[in-house]
Formats: structure tokens, C-alpha cells, sequence
């Protein structure tokens, strides 16, 4: 699936659906707005067709209330934002990036550490 970029309403969505799992409308409703704001109702539900037409959440129609569950990881999701960026920024080379982050050392011994493990093709 190509890269597709979120508007920030749908990114919010998808954050809740990946540190949650499985939710319904009112519970993403909840989470964002508020248990008494009932008038995001429609706004949720749009966001979740959105997110549903662009193929990254799963509608489970089989309980009582529709509950959603994302179709990719977080980490997919970045990863395809991160080579769009480089894609635009560097045509197509991450390396700035990286070494930008670990310049300004914005990247931890641990991170550093599992950089090294992928580059020595030790990293699954």
C-alpha cells in the first residue's frame, strides 16, 4: 500500500486505535471529545470513513456497535511517511536523516545500538 498521509483529526483517530485496539465510534468519541460532547458524533464517524475508504482501519460489523481495529501498525505508518519525506526532501535517501538525528543527538544509546544491529544485518 502507497504512503497516505493523515490529516491531523485522522492521525489522533489512529493513535487511540493503536494504543487501544479494538474500538467503537462512541469509545473514539469519548476518548477525544469527552463522554458529554455528543456532538461529535458525526465528526467521528466521518473520520472513521475516511480512515475506513483509505484502507487503514477495519470495520468488524458482527457485534452490536461497529468496532474498528487498525489495518496497519504504527510503525508501518511512520515508515511509509519516512520515505515519502526522504522521497520529497532527498530523493529518496534516508541517510541525511539519520545522520541529522544522530548529529544533533536525537537518537538514544538503545537506538543507536539497534541502528548498528540493522546496518551490521543483525536487526530483523
Amino acid at each position: 500500500m502507497p504512503p497516505v498521509a493523515l490529516a491531523n483529526a485522522e492521525l489522533s483517530v489512529m493513535e487511540l486505535l493503536w494504543d487501544h485496539g479494538a474500538m467503537t465510534a462512541r469509545q473514539v468519541q469519548d476518548k477525544l471529545y469527552g463522554a458529554s460532547d455528543r456532538s461529535q458524533h458525526g465528526t467521528v464517524q466521518r473520520l472513521l470513513q475516511r480512515l475506513e475508504e483509505k484502507e487503514l482501519v477495519r470495520r468488524d460489523k458482527a457485534a452490536h456497535a461497529n468496532t474498528f481495529t487498525p489495518r496497519i501498525s504504527r510503525s508501518e505508518y511512520a515508515g511509509g511517511q519516512l520515505e515519502t519525506l526522504a522521497e520529497r526532501l532527498t530523493g529518496g535517501s534516508i541517510a541525511p536523516l539519520l545522520s541529522h538525528l544522530i548529529d544533533q543527538k536525537r537518537l538514544s544509546r538503545a537506538e543507536l545500538r539497534r541502528l548498528r544491529e540493522i546496518l551490521d544485518g543483525r536487526g530483523s
